[in-house]
């Protein structure tokens, strides 16, 4: 399985997951006298747009190079992560000003069901199975919008935590602690928008071709002094796009040879760091003269 099949069928799964979990939710919160639980329906109703937003990013970001895009198409990664920040914003954005809306209310509440509690245990279960699976995924094929997907699902886990505990809250002290599930819902939003900004962050950097490669420039240095004729190397540049990388890197080589014999060992270069780096995707070698 290629890398963009393996995250399109990662994203096919929480679609599923977040559209079966989000009418869960709905009912129970409905039924069961929980704003928590409603909160939650939203967030994973938002993840549902969110996550088709990733799966339409990774179609497109696999789109061959063209005579508009010869870099290929793979910054629609981070832009698609972006949107998906901003989904998580408005749904904490929603979810706080409900539960500041209930907490204000001056008629008595109902309390929530005890069975609701059972719901929200299977929920965690499932959005935290749900979360290692995904960022495994973002992880194998170097997919920011996919490490996204990855924390919608986390912070889905989190809000419903937070959901579990104001229940349990409300169950056990009763009367005057109706509003502890919408208080949960409040502080659980503040989590959502700081892991949103975790996710915007590097998605930026990503944009912004910000150095933050140093590991894979290191090991690009090491591989290029195994091929022959390479005797060291100066600049090195890593951007990543997409589910890839494109390097520019300055290879010094003996400066006394001609300059059809740079361009083969150039050539080389470039070969065997492919070959030995599959994440590297556009390679431009400058060769410069040295000493042997």
């Amino acid at each position: 399985m290629s890398k963009t099949e393996s995250a399109v069928s990662a994203t096919y799964f929480s679609i599923v997951g977040n559209t079966v979990l989000a009418i869960a939710k709905a009912l129970a919160g409905i039924f069961g006298n929980s704003y928590a639980l409603i909160a939650d329906a939203i967030e994973s109703t938002a993840d549902i747009f969110a996550s088709l937003l990733v799966l339409f990013g990774l179609k497109y970001a696999e789109r061959p190079a063209d005579d508009n895009h010869p870099y290929g198409h793979g910054k629609i990664e981070p832009l698609i992560t972006f949107m998906v920040v901003a989904f998580l914003v408005t749904s904490a954005t929603v979810i706080a000003y409900e539960s500041v809306q209930n907490i204000l209310l001056v008629t008595p509440q109902k309390p929530p069901k005890l069975w609701t509690l059972i719901v929200l245990a299977v929920i965690i279960i499932w959005k935290e199975i749900s979360f290692r699976i995904v960022l495994k995924r973002s992880k194998e094929t170097n997919s920011s919008s996919l490490k996204a997907d990855a924390w919608h699902h986390r912070s889905d886990a989190i809000t419903s935590v937070m959901a579990f505990i104001g229940i349990s809250v409300a169950l056990i002290f009763g009367e005057g602690f109706e509003t502890a599930d919408d208080w949960a819902a409040l502080f659980a939003s503040g989590i959502i928008l700081y892991n949103a900004y975790l996710i915007f962050r590097p998605a930026l950097g990503e944009i912004m071709d910000e150095n933050r490669y140093d590991d894979i420039i290191e090991l690009v240095r090491i591989k290029a002094l195994e091929v022959p004729g390479v005797l060291d190397t100066e600049k090195a540049f890593i951007r990543k796009a997409g589910m890839s990388y494109h390097l520019d890197l300055h290879a010094i080589v003996d400066g006394s040879i001609s300059v059809a014999k740079g361009h083969e060992i150039a050539h080389r270069l470039q070969d065997y760091l492919k070959e030995e780096i599959p994440n590297l995707n556009f390679i431009l070698i400058h060769v410069e003269p040295g000493n042997p």
